[in-house]
C-alpha cells in the first residue's frame, strides 16, 4: 500500500475533498473560458463597424486587385485556375490575419480600462484567461472570414460541404495561432498605438510572403528562403488546397508537403505561442 493510498484509507475526507477541491478548479477554469468566448463574440457582434471594415479590405483585394494583377501574372503562373480563383483562398487567409490581430488588441484596452487586472486577480488559472482570448479571437477572425464565402460563386470557386469543413477547421488553425501571437505582442504593449504599430510592422510582410498574394513558384533564392520562413505559408497553402486542388502546392527541398503535416505545424506555432503567453501572464499582475 502507497503512502497516498495509506493516507486516504486513514483521511478519506479529505481525499474526497482534495478530489472535490479538483473537480471544482477545473469547473470553474472550464467556465472560465467558454465566458470570455462569449464576450469576444458579443463584442464582435455588437462592432458592426469592424464588420463592415473587415469585409472591405478584402472584397477590393479581391474584386480590385485580383483583375488588375491577374492581368499582369496571367494564367500560365497558376495552372488551371484564374488569377481571381487563386486569390481567394489568399483573401481568406487575410481576413483571419488582420481579424485575428485586431481581435488580440482587446487585451491592451482591457489593461488601460482596469478589467485586466480584475480578471487577473479572480480565482483561476492565467491559463484559462489566455486559452479563451484565443479562442474567442480566432472564432471572431473565422465568423469574418467565412462571410466571403458567399462571394465564392461569383469569381467561379466552388466547394463541396466536406471542402468548406475542411477549410473551416484549416482556418481556425491558422486564426489560433495568429491570435495566440497577438495575445504574446499584447502581453508586452501597454498602450494601444504601440500594438497597431507593431502589429503593422509585423502582419504586412507575413501577408505578402505567405503566398496569399503570388504564387511562391521560381522566387529568386533569397525570397524563397523567407517565404518558407513565414509561419503563415503553412496556413495559407492547405487551404488553397482543400479549396482549388494540388496545382501549385508548396514544396520543401523539392517535395510537396503533406496537408496534414502543415496543419501540424501552424498547430505547434499557435500551442508555442499560447505558452510564451501564459508565462508572459503569469508575470503581471
Amino acid at each position: 500500500m502507497t503512502q497516498h493510498t495509506a493516507t486516504s484509507a486513514i483521511h478519506p475526507a479529505a481525499g474526497d475533498a482534495a478530489a472535490v477541491g479538483q473537480r471544482s478548479r477545473l469547473a470553474r477554469n472550464l467556465l472560465t473560458v467558454s465566458m470570455i468566448w462569449r464576450r469576444e463574440m458579443i463584442r464582435l457582434l455588437r462592432s458592426r463597424a469592424r464588420i463592415v471594415t473587415g469585409l472591405a479590405q478584402p472584397i477590393i483585394y479581391l474584386f480590385v486587385m485580383g483583375v488588375g494583377l491577374g492581368q499582369v501574372i496571367g494564367s500560365d503562373r497558376i495552372p488551371g485556375v484564374s488569377y481571381q480563383e487563386f486569390l481567394f483562398p489568399g483573401v481568406l487567409a487575410m481576413s483571419v490575419l488582420f481579424s485575428g490581430m485586431f481581435s488580440a488588441i482587446s487585451i491592451v484596452w482591457d489593461r488601460e480600462f482596469g478589467f485586466l487586472k480584475e480578471m487577473l486577480v479572480a480565482p483561476v488559472s492565467r491559463a484559462s484567461i489566455v486559452l479563451g482570448k484565443a479562442i474567442g479571437g480566432a472564432s471572431q477572425a473565422v465568423a469574418q472570414g467565412v462571410i466571403l464565402v458567399v462571394v465564392a460563386p461569383l469569381i467561379g470557386v466552388t466547394m463541396s460541404p466536406l471542402e468548406l469543413l475542411a477549410m473551416l477547421a484549416l482556418l481556425m488553425l491558422l486564426a489560433f495561432a495568429i491570435v495566440s501571437f497577438g495575445i504574446v505582442i499584447a502581453s508586452r504593449t501597454q498602450r494601444v498605438e504601440g500594438f497597431q504599430v507593431v502589429m503593422t510592422l509585423v502582419a504586412q510582410p507575413m501577408l505578402f510572403l505567405s503566398g496569399a498574394i503570388f504564387p511562391l513558384q521560381d522566387l529568386p533564392t533569397w525570397l524563397h528562403v523567407l517565404t518558407r520562413l513565414n509561419p503563415m505559408t503553412y496556413g495559407v497553402d492547405p487551404v488553397r488546397r482543400v479549396i482549388l486542388g494540388d496545382a501549385g502546392a508548396l514544396t520543401l527541398g523539392g517535395e510537396v508537403l503533406p496537408i496534414w503535416l502543415e496543419a501540424v505545424i501552424v498547430l505547434g506555432i499557435g500551442t508555442a505561442m499560447l505558452a510564451l503567453a501564459v508565462r508572459l501572464f503569469g508575470r503581471e499582475g
